[in-house]
């Protein structure tokens, strides 16, 4: 096993030298970037360009943390409203794109070999800041939805596989079938409207992570108020991504009872309950349990980028969505970088999950 982890270390980097080409590339071919947006905004009426041309120019760093800008101009925008060739020049320099693609490509890799991931374009902070400030929202998004799914779907979808086609199954699969048919975004508003002051009572905060006045709180309520916060998103989370897993769960579970060895322990006279958690549940369980680091994973990463928006908590999914309407380069390769990391090393530990609950796996001799 050990020489099979760090040959997958190994592979880390030509992976994700390979996704940063590939990415560097396509940004490179969309329309639009920073440059046009600082444009943009300057050449919008009370947008100041006159008095920066004025003055020589202007603080173009300052404009260029004066927020996210989102509007867009056609490419031939270097005649746009009269633009002086050196403020453009200028602005150019800011962003870097005075050097060739393959210059800034070039080092680029050379910082992030160092993880220097440079600073925001539009927020005037550096990317591993912007970062560490909004993990901890996305992490217990993803950690108590993907916490809270696997607690609920592992023992329903075994208990409707010893139940396969009863009452119970029957009612709980029409349950589990609405849950995967709605929305989980359509659901937070629902739960907004009527828990949270909309029409009808407000028994949960609207907005945030943890009240305004959280740090004055004594630890217990500190505690209770986080988790007082977090009830209405994580349960949005979790009525959307609960019935996958219990279907995968019911079916492993199925597959495995009409087993061969499932019929023999049977016949020797052991009792359902050993037959079934001792024998049953590692075979049944192992594509649920290694599967454990990839879903939390994209819990945290993809599944709570509309959740954030509704309940206004300001994590990655909704840095990342920001980065890429403003055309916030440093933002936008940082996140991907760190994201892709991070992906990479989950999939390894899905791997070692595989080994450790069925020694029988041996990814080494295969490979």
């Amino acid at each position: 096993m050990t020489s099979y982890i760090l040959r997958r270390l190994f592979l880390l980097v030509p992976t994700l030298l390979g996704i940063l080409v590939i990415n560097f590339a396509m940004i490179q071919a969309a329309p639009g970037g920073p440059v046009e947006s600082l444009v943009a905004k300057l050449t919008q009426p009370g947008g100041g360009i006159h008095d920066r041309m004025a003055g020589g120019g202007g603080d173009v760093g300052g404009a260029a943390a004066a927020g996210s800008m989102q509007q867009q101009v056609n490419p031939d925008y270097r005649g746009a409203q009269g633009i002086d060739p050196e403020m453009l020049a200028e602005i150019r320099k800011q962003y870097g794109f005075d050097q060739p693609a393959l210059t800034r490509f070039w080092i680029m890799v050379k910082h992030y070999a160092r993880f220097d991931f440079g600073s925001s374009f539009f927020r005037d902070e550096r990317v591993i800041d912007l970062v560490l400030d909004k993990l901890p929202v996305s992490i217990s998004l993803g950690l108590w939805t993907t916490l809270i799914v696997y607690f609920i779907s592992i023992p329903l979808g075994i208990k409707k596989a010893i139940c396969d086609g009863s009452r119970f199954d029957t009612i709980t699969s029409t349950l589990v079938v609405i849950g995967q048919a709605v929305p989980g975004f359509l659901f937070a508003v629902l739960l907004l409207i009527v828990f949270a002051g909309g029409s009808y009572v407000q028994w949960f905060p609207l907005r945030g992570l943890v009240s305004e006045n959280w740090s004055e709180l004594n630890f217990g309520m500190k505690i209770v108020d986080y988790f007082w916060h977090l009830i209405l998103p994580v349960l949005s989370m979790v009525i959307g991504g609960f019935a996958s897993l219990t279907l995968l769960t019911k079916n492993s579970f199925i597959e495995e009872i009409s087993k061969q060895y499932v019929l023999t322990a049977r016949a020797k006279g052991l009792p359902e309950n050993r037959v079934l958690y001792r024998h049953v549940f590692r075979n049944a369980m192992l594509i649920v349990i290694a599967g454990l680091p990839s879903a939390l994973l994209s819990i945290l990463f993809t599944s709570a980028l509309l959740i954030e928006v509704i309940f206004s908590l300001d994590g990655l999914g909704l840095l990342g969505f920001e980065a890429a309407i403003s055309r916030d380069y440093p933002v936008m390769f940082g996140t991907l970088f760190i994201f892709t990391l991070i992906g990479l090393v989950f999939k390894l530990l899905g791997d070692i999950v595989y080994m450790l609950v069925d020694p029988r796996i041996d990814f080494e001799r295969r490979s």
